[in-house]
């Protein structure tokens, strides 16, 4: 890879645990990782390229800790717009069945696309799905050829002969398969060395998608091999129905009981926690995902970050979540969102910009047990973005230019470098032809859309106006 120097960087903030914010600063980057990081003028080694950053903000790259990547071809889907959780899978379901293997891979490489853009240099795919030809290995391979950090969270569901489950058949895996499949991937892709670019996670995805045979055995698989494990909980009042009923607990409770708690496992959403199930997390070590823009969209509830934080003891980051469910991939808006959503339940100062910054860097770092992540320092993997701040939406927002990335509206990053490679210059995609891939993109969606109404039966993406003078009810 060679050398590069960033210089002339007007505003630096490291993320260190001295949080310095350094003013006409310089990184020195060698091969993946940072050398060295000073202010004022260069004089070290000469670097193979320099890059003048005058005007940039420069921090270290976030941290996207839950997503489902084949997601990408159902965003603004009709039937999807106005329903909470179940009624959302419902119709989901008849779209599931249709995907392929090519379907995936352009999803993989727009939901990729997206997050680097956004300022996304990790991130989690909580790849759940696997049925016609689709194969795990195709949104690795995809994840490698387009430069970002990725951590594959094998995905499951499952049910037993004579489960009463809703689960649909054709999702349901077999268990020694997943099992089996989990062990291949670790064996084949997961880099537990300083700075692996591509590492895997066991997920089975939810309480009511999966047999306790498959919660137990995969995380004694999983903690054989030293992976963390990952999967929905608490998500939706939905959910928290479904375990009441089914087990007479909550869904914490039931979690722990099947031994999926610890400093090793993190869930995603925890918007339904009461207190009992926050001393668990807290007291386990267990991580969350705050997912803002989907639990906004599903109406499921609020992840009570802020209150939590300021009690202690709790490891907590941001995701997308997936885009039939978010419409969007952008981790940095998802970062804005998740302050205003703070903000509008518990106070105007209950989250700071600063706040929202280290929960989506330090936090997702924290959460997937990572150190080699999440500051500029010397040693440390070179996974750095860059904002130009000299644009119309931060015109007179000068002040505080780390604020700024948080408060104003950041359409996208201007550099996205991630393990030493540069990904995103100019605000553009290296190596992408993006009109090309968003035509491709729409075509799969098309012809999924098609199929899925064909073989099902269903219609599902007429758009429906709904009125609001006079205003109409949702009918289901």
């Amino acid at each position: 890879m060679g050398t590069l120097l960033l210089e002339n960087i007007d505003t630096l903030a490291t993320f260190n645990e001295q949080r310095h914010v350094l003013k006409n600063a310089w990184i020195f980057i060698k091969d993946s990782q940072i050398e060295a990081v000073g202010t004022g003028k260069y004089r070290g080694e000469e670097a193979d390229r320099r890059m003048n950053l005058d005007g940039y903000v420069v921090l270290p790259g976030l941290v996207n800790l839950h997503h489902h990547f084949y997601q990408a071809l159902l965003k603004n889907i009709p039937s999807l717009q106005d329903v909470s959780l179940f009624r959302w899978l419902h119709d989901m379901h008849y779209l599931m069945r249709e995907f392929r293997d090519e379907d995936l891979e352009i999803a993989s490489r727009i939901s990729i696309s997206e997050l680097l853009l956004s300022g996304c240099t990790t991130t989690v795919n909580h790849s759940y799905l696997r049925v016609n030809d689709m194969r795990h290995d195709t949104e690795i391979r995809v994840a490698q050829e387009m430069g970002i950090r990725f951590h594959l969270a094998r995905g499951s569901h499952s049910k037993e002969k004579g489960d009463d489950s809703t689960l649909p058949d054709f999702l349901a895996d077999d268990v020694d398969e997943v099992l089996a499949d989990t062990e291949r991937l670790i064996k084949t892709y997961h880099q537990a060395d300083y700075g692996g670019m591509v590492r895997i996670a066991n997920a089975p995805s939810t309480l009511f998608g999966v047999s306790d045979r498959l919660w137990i055995e995969s995380i004694e698989l999983a903690r054989k091999y030293g992976i963390s494990s990952h999967t929905h909980m608490a998500e939706a009042p939905d959910e928290e129905r479904f375990v009441l009923e089914r087990y007479g607990k909550r869904s914490v409770e039931r979690a722990e009981e099947l031994g999926w708690v610890g400093p090793d496992v993190w869930y995603a959403h925890a918007t339904m926690l009461d207190e009992r199930e926050k001393a668990i997390i807290q007291r386990t070590g267990t991580g969350i995902c705050n997912c803002p823009n989907s639990n906004m969209y599903t109406a499921a509830k609020v992840c009570e970050v802020a209150p939590m934080l300021k009690a202690g003891g709790f490891k907590i980051g941001i995701g997308v979540d997936g885009s039939a469910a978010n419409n969007s991939s952008h981790l940095l808006r998802e970062t804005r969102n998740a302050l205003l959503m703070q903000r509008a339940f518990f106070g105007a100062d209950a989250m700071s910009p600063s706040q929202a910054l280290e929960i989506a860097i330090l936090g997702g770092a924290q959460v997937l047990q990572r150190q080699d992540i999440g500051v500029i320092a010397p040693g440390k993997a070179a996974d750095i973005i860059g904002v130009d701040f000299e644009k119309l939406s931060f015109a007179g927002g000068i002040h505080d230019p780390v604020a700024g990335l948080v408060l104003c509206e950041v359409d996208r990053v201007d550099l996205s470098i991630v393990n030493g490679r540069i990904c995103v210059e100019n605000g553009e995609l290296i190596g992408v032809d993006t009109l090309s891939l968003v035509r491709r993109a729409n075509q799969h969606a098309r012809n999924l859309m098609h199929r899925t109404e064909k073989n099902s039966n269903v219609s599902i993406s007429a758009p429906v106006w709904r009125r609001a003078y006079p205003y109409d009810e949702m009918k289901d």
